[in-house]
């Protein structure tokens, strides 16, 4: 069987989760000029945080490429790779007395997070799945509810099962997503921060999922034969005051 390209694949995620924002992709480059060879690439004319600029991609559908010089601070920057890392940074100075008590919570928070290693990378793109424009992207990611991500995770799980362990650094979650999937390759899960949703338009009931592009149409195969077994989402609810076992029979007959 074919493997389905990024359109095929967007589409798939968008009618199996009933997602309101795209699904995009992620792509580091080793210089400015690979970023800007982009078909359609654009560039910010302001400063903004990181959460806003992969806000454009699945907000608006934009591709857009950016370097350190475009990020407001180091804390975006360090996630990704593209600046900070330093022992200012890492000593957490900055959050002290805004979002943690002492300097020294706040230097075990920097420790924390799951960060890209410095050095390799000059630019960074986000563009919408479908577009194909990064191809491949480092990483594909998309938010959605909290059912939706539990089916999605059911879907790679229903073959080749693994036990998936994710953490929570707090604010600057976006070390739990994005940082954690470029840095380990593994499929990333996190609770958006303050900052990803007053800055980057996250909505109450989002999470997001962060993971190696390839590892979709493994979830996607899941889902499929998952809603052959009759677990579609939105789940739908059974009543908390019905007798269960008419439910449940549907799904596992001996217990007719």
């Amino acid at each position: 069987m074919a493997v389905p390209g990024y359109a095929e694949i967007a589409a798939a995620l968008e009618r199996l989760l009933r997602m309101r924002a795209i699904p995009f992709g992620m792509k580091l480059f080793k210089t400015t000029a690979e970023m800007e060879a982009i078909p359609k690439i654009r560039r910010p004319a302001s400063v903004h945080t990181l959460d806003q600029i992969v806000a454009q991609a699945a907000r608006l559908g934009w591709t857009v490429g950016i370097t350190a010089a475009d990020l407001v601070g180091d804390q975006c920057r360090a996630v990704v790779g593209l600046g900070g890392q330093d022992e200012k940074w890492r000593s957490g100075r900055h959050m002290a007395g805004v979002w943690f008590a002492t300097v020294e919570d706040a230097g075990r928070h920097q420790a924390s997070m799951d960060v890209v290693p410095l050095g390799s990378f000059q630019s960074l793109a986000v563009s919408p799945l479908a577009s194909g424009r990064l191809d491949p992207p480092d990483i594909a990611l998309f938010y959605a509810t909290p059912g939706a991500m539990m089916y999605f995770i059911n879907g790679l799980q229903w073959s080749g099962y693994t036990r998936f362990d994710w953490s929570v650094v707090g604010e600057s979650a976006c070390a739990d997503s994005w940082g954690r999937a470029l840095k380990t390759r593994e499929p990333s899960l996190s609770i958006p921060c303050f900052a990803e949703r007053r800055y980057g338009g996250v909505l109450d009931d989002e999470m997001l999922m962060a993971l190696p592009p390839d590892q979709l149409a493994k979830a996607i195969a899941g889902m499929e034969a998952l809603a052959k077994n009759g677990f579609r989402y939105p789940f739908p609810q059974y009543g908390i005051q019905q007798d269960v076992r008419a439910g449940m029979a549907v799904s596992y007959p001996e217990r007719k």
